[in-house]
């Protein structure tokens, strides 16, 4: 599983006009199930993205200090299979890697759960939907989480 996660004042997320998900403080998380993933790789996503210490320190001494949760943020979840995107070679993205849009969804739902059971709230998107994420990045403090990186 790979997931661009950014930290943000404020987010949301629209389709076709209408506000679906929406935050204030806390994180914007692209995800992307490939092929291959497992309900291991969306439980260590899980906890990776909610223990992050990617927050200031409340005295703002520190600038990677606190998780989502101690700020008492959220997260905005986004399905996005082009994340998986392979661009090495070739000037036209290679989406082979992403999981077929069955699975994807599936686990996708599995994810959003296993995020919830971590004690933070969470908004999404809508899955394979044509969404515009809209956001303010706070840094700007953008990572890439990939769950079969060494």
């Amino acid at each position: 599983m790979i997931t661009v996660v950014q930290r943000v004042s404020d987010a949301k997320v629209t389709v076709g006009g209408e506000v679906v998900g929406a935050i204030g403080i806390g994180l914007v998380a692209l995800a992307a199930i490939v092929k291959g993933d497992t309900d291991r790789d969306l439980e260590w996503t899980a906890a990776k993205l909610t223990g992050l210490r990617i927050f200031r320190s409340a005295d703002g001494d520190k600038h990677f200090d606190r998780d989502v949760r101690e700020v008492g943020g959220s997260i905005l979840l986004v399905s996005n299979f082009t994340v998986s995107a392979a661009t090495r070679q070739g000037r036209r993205p290679s989406l082979d890697r992403a999981a077929d849009p069955a699975t994807a969804q599936a686990m996708f739902g599995r994810f959003v759960d296993a995020v919830r059971a971590q004690n933070v709230p969470v908004e999404t998107g809508r899955f394979a939907a044509d969404m515009k994420v809209m956001l303010i990045n706070d840094g700007p403090a953008t990572f890439i989480l990939d769950s079969t990186a060494g």
